[in-house]
């Protein structure tokens, strides 16, 4: 019933449901969940840099640049290269309370500070941040340590992830450039709305399954060496799983059977396409009373970007993904320590899709 409300009236069915939810749970009908608690002044600090960039701050702002020779991209070592891979020994700073996955930083042999991820975010942010790169959109420079020990480690959360001061399937991540993050961007209101780059990026939201499009995690990095705004999708770990965030949503990441059975290509007009990507929680209304009612009030509001995009701007970003060889697929995926066995199946259905998009 709510996606036939939705699809004739959807403002009407926005109301109905925070409605449902007055008195008792008005703050999910809010675009971005409550922050947990934390200190005053790290609560300060993250304020600040989790609020949009207002217009008049916008200044050279980029989100794509050309990606040069695609067929000649190392998609294993990825952005920063091997040059730039966190050198042990590690030392622990710092736990990260924010998010779903535990994170906490470390500062590695040279020096360098790096945001360390664990869980099940940790493998398919990697490939996510490969495919990102290589077809010209901007990302973190991620790499995907099997092993890795990190002295000092003191975590309140994750504590089944580690082991004395051994980790496994670590995400570090550095900023691109090491630039300075200073806010985020709104997936409806930013200086690239219709453009072919912007709609191509919501095309690669879509080849991915990232459900988790969030506006809290989209960051704007000031890169005062090339004088510019750099505009990314900053939190890609909820990828290659299923389209749909359901009850299982913490470790439906990087999930095979998940990836393989969701939908891709929804619908085909004469000019515009729509994928399955993100997807409302259907069914789960029911079941799970207001909590994931507030997510779908939430979610209804981000749905539109897979829906309608241009498809001109569809093939153009697939002109880019064609290029990619069917050994790059795999080295990203390798990148990601994805099992042997199932690095073949993921790159299967990443080249089925790319296939679907260069038909339409």
């Amino acid at each position: 019933m709510f996606r036939h409300l939705r699809s004739t009236c959807p403002q009407f069915a926005l109301v109905l449901l925070c409605s449902l939810l007055a008195g008792t749970r008005t703050a999910v009908c809010q675009e971005e969940p409550a922050a947990k608690q934390t200190a005053p002044a790290e609560k300060h600090q993250k304020a600040g840099k989790d609020q949009p960039v207002a217009a008049s701050a916008v200044k050279m702002p980029v989100l794509w640049e050309d990606p040069g020779d695609i067929a000649k991209k190392d998609l294993y070592a990825g952005r920063g290269g091997t040059d730039h891979l966190p050198k042990p020994p590690f030392t622990f700073l710092s736990e990260d309370h924010n998010g779903t996955n535990p994170k906490f930083d470390v500062r590695d042999a040279d020096g360098k500070k790096w945001r360390v991820k664990l869980g099940s975010e940790a493998r398919p942010e990697v490939v996510a941040s490969r495919l990102l790169w290589a077809t010209g959109y901007f990302a973190n420079d991620d790499y995907l340590l099997p092993q890795a020990t990190v002295a000092g480690i003191n975590m309140r959360r994750g504590r089944d992830l580690i082991h004395g001061d051994a980790i496994t399937d670590a995400r570090f991540e550095r900023k691109p450039g090491s630039e300075k993050k200073i806010g985020i961007w709104r997936w409806k209101d930013n200086p690239f709305k219709n453009t072919k780059e912007f709609n191509g990026l919501r095309v690669m939201m879509a080849v991915m399954n990232n459900w988790d499009l969030k506006d809290v995690n989209n960051a704007v990095y000031q890169d005062d060496k090339h004088d510019r705004q750099i505009y990314l999708v900053s939190d890609i770990g909820a990828t290659f799983a299923s389209n749909d965030e359901h009850v299982h949503h913490d470790t439906d990441k990087g999930n095979l059977a998940s990836y393989e059975h969701s939908k891709f290509i929804t619908k085909k007009t004469d000019q515009t396409v729509s994928f399955g990507t993100p997807m409302l929680p259907a069914g789960l209304l029911l079941r799970q009373g207001p909590v994931l009612l507030g997510e779908t009030v939430r979610r209804s509001a981000i749905d539109w970007i897979g829906h309608d995009v241009p498809l001109a701007d569809a093939r153009w970003v697939a002109a880019y993904l064609g290029q990619l060889s069917h050994q790059q697929l795999e080295d990203a995926f390798r990148a990601g320590n994805f099992p042997e066995d199932q690095r073949e199946e993921f790159v299967r259905i990443v080249e089925g899709r790319i296939a679907e998009l260069k038909a339409l």
